[in-house]
């Protein structure tokens, strides 16, 4: 089966749900928190293993080298490592996520949701207080929002990521999927309490950003 990444694209903002948390102290680092949730035409085995699959990781996230058991070491190529510290097979699993100094946790939810399988991805953790400022929850939501993308064309057509994403990233549908999706965040963190004005100026600068502008 072929696809079209850009009708893909089009569709994927409007399936995810999406949460944002903010516990700001008014000094020092903020607590952020970026929920993503969706449901995938397929069961809770299959959804499982391609979200832990050496295997399959790579087709529509990365590779990731190392242990992937509990207590395992592992490094997303190109991007953080961490260590597994809970695992539940194959409902959920806990991992660090350490990068540039920093660690915050992932959290990977998967149960059975009508005829499909829903997973629920949350990541949290500390935030600079003058990243959070800038970006808000959209920094990470918007790069979990790729990698629900690229899931979906997975689940949905079994065929990769595009391999060339720069080509990708230049579509109007690629530029348009990442100011729906920064907007949405934009949306969940006015939710969460951030005052819509500040929401939305994050979630302006958080498109400009993965578009390269």
């Amino acid at each position: 089966m072929t696809y079209d990444i850009d009708d893909l694209a089009t569709a994927q903002p409007a399936a995810v749900t999406r949460r944002a948390e903010v516990r700001d102290s008014g000094e020092g680092q903020v607590f952020v928190s970026a929920s993503l949730s969706q449901t995938y035409p397929t069961d809770v085995a299959d959804l499982w293993d391609a979200v832990t699959s050496a295997e399959r990781l790579p087709r529509w996230f990365a590779p990731v080298h190392g242990e992937l058991v509990l207590g395992g070491r592992f490094q997303v190529e190109g991007n953080a490592a961490g260590t597994v510290l809970e695992c539940d097979a194959p409902h959920r699993y806990l991992i660090s996520w350490e990068i540039m100094g920093g660690s915050s946790q992932v959290e990977v939810a998967v149960e059975a949701d009508g005829d499909g399988a829903r997973l629920t991805l949350t990541h949290s953790g500390e935030n600079a207080r003058d990243f959070y400022e800038q970006f808000g929850p959209g920094a990470t939501g918007v790069g979990w929002d790729l990698g629900f993308l690229g899931l979906n064309a997975l689940i949905t057509t079994g065929q990769d990521r595009p391999e060339d994403a720069e080509a990708f990233f230049a579509t109007p549908a690629a530029k348009s999927f990442i100011v729906e999706s920064a907007m949405s965040w934009a949306a969940a963190t006015e939710s969460a309490g951030v005052p819509a004005e500040f929401a939305r100026a994050q979630g302006e600068r958080t498109a400009a950003f993965f578009s390269g502008e």
